[in-house]
This record gives structure tokens, sequence and C-alpha cells, in this order.
């Protein structure tokens, strides 16, 4: 298998210093791996449930998992905006993420939990962005981690919910 040649960092002008850049990219990366495989977790649990609220969770991590796949596109866009490479493999992901891989098929209200402590991880993630950000005066990196931080926290509280 060949290996792809890494892209340069580009230059880039937009009033946030280099080392500022570079730090929030890497925390972005860290945001993009976490919020990749929670989307992966989400949609194998979608293919797998079963039991008495199958077709609730079934459309229910359906709707998730849409919401998420977008979540990837608007991280890594940013990334690339700060002039960084965005990861994209399974290795980097596996490298950058907080989030663990599932083993197995767990049963409905293991994946409920499960998914839940995946949001709150995508929430620490992102929330360790917000000063880096704000340091840098990066409005549309804090903006972008905000509007994760309330899809996440949201998704968190539905889920738990059910565990009620």
């Amino acid at each position: 298998m060949a290996k792809a040649k890494t892209p340069a960092v580009q230059a880039v002008n937009i009033g946030i210093g280099e080392k500022e850049r570079e730090e929030i990219a890497q925390g972005l990366c860290r945001l993009l791996a976490d919020t990749y495989t929670l989307y992966l977790r989400t949609h194998y649990f979608h293919w797998n449930v079963t039991g008495p609220q199958f077709r609730t969770l079934h459309l229910m991590f359906e709707e998730q998992y849409n919401e998420l796949w977008t979540a990837v596109d608007m991280v890594a866009e940013r990334i690339r905006t700060l002039g960084y490479p965005a990861p994209g493999t399974y290795s980097e992901f596996a490298k950058l993420t907080s989030i663990e891989e599932v083993v197995g098929v767990p049963a409905a209200t293991e994946m409920i939990k499960l998914l839940v402590e995946g949001h709150e991880a995508v929430c620490r993630t992102a929330r360790a962005l917000l000063a880096p950000a704000d340091a840098a005066a990066d409005e549309s990196t804090a903006d972008l981690v905000t509007q994760r931080l309330q899809v996440h926290e949201k998704t968190a509280w539905m889920l738990r919910s059910l565990l009620a």
C-alpha cells in the first residue's frame, strides 16, 4: 500500500497566530476523531439494536448518526480553514479519539449507556477547545464548538432519559 503524502500546513493570515492556529487545529482534530468514532458507534448500534424498543431506538440512532455525519464535515472544514490537514483514516482517528471501540453487540440498554458516555466524551473534548479559541479571538471555532456542545449535551440528556 502506497503512503500518501501529507499536505503541508498552509500559510494563513486570518488574524490568528500560527502557534494558536496549530493548537486549535490539534484540538479540532481530536474533536473530529471523537465525533467520527461516535458516528461509527451510533451507526453500528442502529444496525444491531433489538428488543422491545427496537423501532424507537433504530429511528433515534439514525437521526443521531445523520447529525454526526454532518458535524464531521463541519469540523474537518474548520481544520482546513485554519490551514492544517484534517485526519481521515481509522488509524489516525484511533490515535486521536478519547472514545473506546465497542467490542461485540451490546443489549439495547447498554447501547444507550455507551452512547451517553460517547456524547459526554465529545463534550469534554469540545469544551477543552473553548479556552484556546477564546484566547486567540477565534470566534469561528468557538461558535462551532459551542454549537457542538449544545447538540451533544442535549443528546446525552435525551439518551439518559431513556434509562430513568
